[in-house]
């Protein structure tokens, strides 16, 4: 039996050093994509909620880089929230950047805290491995839309919070993120009705076939839970991320679309006041007529309103990809 387990614990290492220096799946557009890499073992067999994908400059540059790790909204019931990377990495990797798409397990997978020990444990990988694809494990920022914001906002602000690492793949490495990049993600469940633009539940029940909102058993949020959002406020509180912001919290840029109806813009502004009253740096952009959409970062829509807590830089009038690259390029010191 001893045996079996020096052979096991052997091909777990191969595994990890195989992964560690993977060949890039493809090159070209001016970086090189390493796709499909396993940060974890999949759990259930099969699924993709632990894989990630890199992209990687393929321009000389500073030693090391900083990283922009980002994933998708899918209401928490996808479980392939790294593509979304592929859309933003031909801008980012131009201005220096690594980026990482990561994708979590869904709803259907596993129940919260899962998803948020997920992303952990993929900060942590790409950690444990920075010196093999040039990254800067100092400059770590997470961006995301939708729930993928949600998980983005999280994970910036529990990055200190060892009672929340799990037990998810590599341990050993810091889980903390320096820039968090939040587009219209849900911050308090239990507030969400109560702040839907007119019209905004009937559009929100007839996309996920529900009757009751945000507040029905069925919700995004109570399948995220594995429970009615309205009969386990302490279980809800523990996914709000408002719940974890404090003065330490990593600068944030918030962007949220004024018709959005699937999750209300009050809910990017409780986050901001609770960013602004905790003293962390902070700005918010709501833009006008936008509704839940990842064009809220194009420069073809009007100029938003901007709120910036006395601890933030200087804004933009829009939060365009040209704006979130000033504002990482300020939150990381680069």
């Amino acid at each position: 039996m001893a045996r079996y387990k020096m052979l096991f614990g052997l091909l777990a290492v191969l595994a990890l050093l195989a992964a560690a220096d993977p060949a890039p799946a493809r090159s070209g557009g001016g970086f090189s994509a390493y796709t499909n890499i396993a940060y974890a073992s999949a759990q259930p067999a099969g699924s993709r909620g632990h894989l990630l994908d890199l992209y990687v400059p393929d321009r000389p540059g500073r030693s090391a880089r900083p990283l922009l790790i980002v994933m998708g909204g899918s209401g928490w019931y996808g479980d392939d929230g790294k593509a979304y990377a592929k859309d933003v990495a031909p801008f980012f990797t131009a201005a220096g950047f690594v980026v990482a798409g990561v994708s979590t397990r869904s709803s259907r997978q596993a129940r919260f805290p899962a998803q948020l020990h997920d992303v952990k444990a993929a900060i942590r990988w790409l950690r444990a491995h920075s010196r093999s694809f040039g990254i800067d494990r100092r400059r770590f920022a997470v961006m995301g839309d939708s729930s993928g914001g949600w998980t983005a906002a999280m994970a910036g602000l529990t990055g200190n919070d060892r009672s929340l690492e799990g037990h998810v793949g590599v341990t050993g490495f810091p889980s903390d993120a320096q820039a968090v990049i939040d587009l219209y993600a849900p911050i308090d469940f239990r507030q969400m009705d109560a702040h839907m633009i007119p019209g905004a539940c009937a559009t929100f029940n007839r996309s996920f076939g529900l009757t009751n909102c945000h507040a029905d058993p069925h919700s995004p949020e109570s399948a995220l839970l594995g429970c009615p959002i309205l009969t386990c406020p302490a279980q809800v509180q523990k996914a709000n991320p408002v719940t974890y912001v404090t003065r330490t919290a990593p600068p944030f840029l918030i962007a949220h679309g004024g018709r959005d109806l699937l999750v209300p813009p009050e809910q990017s502004e409780l986050l901001f006041a609770a960013l602004s009253a905790a003293g962390a740096p902070a700005t918010l952009y709501l833009t006008p007529g936008v509704g839940h959409s990842r064009g809220i970062v194009s420069s073809a829509h009007p100029e938003a309103t901007v709120r910036r807590t006395p601890a933030a830089g200087p804004a933009s009038s829009r939060p365009t990809l040209e704006t979130i690259e000033r504002f990482l390029h300020q939150a990381l010191r680069l």
